[in-house]
């Protein structure tokens, strides 16, 4: 879900399901147009402007503050143990990381809705 295809995919089904072939259409511009506006119409000003301090500044405090809102606990747990792991075992496969994390949030997503 990192990237906007699945999103727009979904939400496009979600619109057909609501109101057919007209909502899935609907739902899918109104998901992917914004994202795609405020993506391509500021690129040649940040890209003229992008190393002045107050917008190198402003674009770490704003990333900053979307990794706050979508972090939680657990999430920036497993994040620092992969790093550890991963700089300690250069060798280490991602399957199994992805694969060991999977594991862990089956169990602990369960203990967190629940207490």
């Amino acid at each position: 879900m990192i990237t906007p295809g699945p999103v727009v995919i979904t939400t496009g089904l979600i619109g057909y399901l609501v109101a057919g072939f007209r909502g899935s259409v609907a739902a899918a511009l109104d998901t992917f147009v914004p994202c795609y506006l405020f993506t391509i119409l500021p690129a040649p000003y940040f890209k003229k402007h992008g190393k002045r301090p107050a917008i190198v500044a402003f674009v770490d405090g704003v990333t900053a503050a979307a990794i706050g809102a979508i972090t939680d606990g657990v999430s920036a747990g497993l994040a620092l143990v992969t790093v550890a792991l991963l700089w300690r075992f250069k060798k280490l496969p991602e399957p199994l990381i992805v694969v060991a994390a999977a594991l862990i949030g089956l169990v602990v997503y369960p203990l967190m809705t629940h207490a």
